[in-house]
């Protein structure tokens, strides 16, 4: 696998709708890589310092996967309304009854591309290893969207793109996964990951200067846009 460019290469979780038994299984073993390899505390930490400067009425998670973020998130802002959106109908339905307990926490079967979808405005967009799913190009008009959706804050935690965390991944998902997407998706979602170059270029394709982009274990991305102080 050549590293040195971004990967065009589909996943599986791409295909919309893809169903049966391995998405809870997939969504299960996803929740529990980013408790053991510090994902979430990537984004709970980005939370907090978005909510030190002025309480968020509401967040978006943009492919909420599980949903189990926003049920974190919930237990730290209690005021805030969450909203977790996927394209996918049957994660929806998972991440649904996942959260059923939390009455702060909603989801939403939707596509960010819809124009239902970019007439929704939020205090903070967050997305979660979802936008190495998209190309350069679609990226700039996502973040150039978000500027006008995001009271607050857009956060990004994502993938960096290296030859360590392919290999890595690759292996452990070999060994301890049962999920057949997982073991595909993994390495392939890591070689569709960024560069520190890739981002900076595609922010400033979308007008966007204002933001803190830091490296953070195991091998991501934490990036925090501030739209108003």
């Amino acid at each position: 696998m050549n590293l040195q460019q971004r990967s065009e290469e589909l996943e599986i979780m791409d295909d919309l709708n893809i169903s049966g038994d391995v998405v809870p299984q997939t969504l299960h073993e996803l929740d529990v890589i980013n408790r053991l390899l510090g994902g979430n505390q990537i984004s709970l930490s980005a939370f907090r310092s978005v909510i030190k400067k002025g309480p968020v009425r509401s967040l978006v998670d943009l492919g909420c996967g599980s949903g189990d973020i926003l049920i974190h998130m919930s237990r730290i802002s209690p005021n805030t309304e969450f909203t977790g959106i996927d394209a996918n109908k049957h994660i929806i339905d998972y991440a649904s009854n996942h959260t059923r307990q939390f009455d702060t926490v909603h989801t939403v079967c939707e596509n960010i591309f819809s124009d239902s979808f970019k007439e929704r405005t939020y205090d903070v967009i967050h997305c979660c290893l979802f936008l190495h799913h998209f190309t350069k190009e679609e990226l700039i008009q996502l973040f150039t969207q978000f500027k006008s959706q995001a009271q607050k804050a857009v956060i990004v935690n994502d993938l960096h793109r290296h030859f360590l965390a392919y290999h890595s991944i690759k292996w452990i998902t070999r060994l301890f996964s049962k999920s057949y997407m997982v073991r595909n998706d993994a390495a392939v979602s890591v070689a569709r990951g960024f560069k520190r170059k890739e981002l900076e270029e595609i922010l400033t394709a979308a007008g966007i200067g204002n933001y803190s982009l830091k490296w953070k274990w195991a091998f991501r991305w934490k990036l925090i846009i501030q739209i108003s102080e």
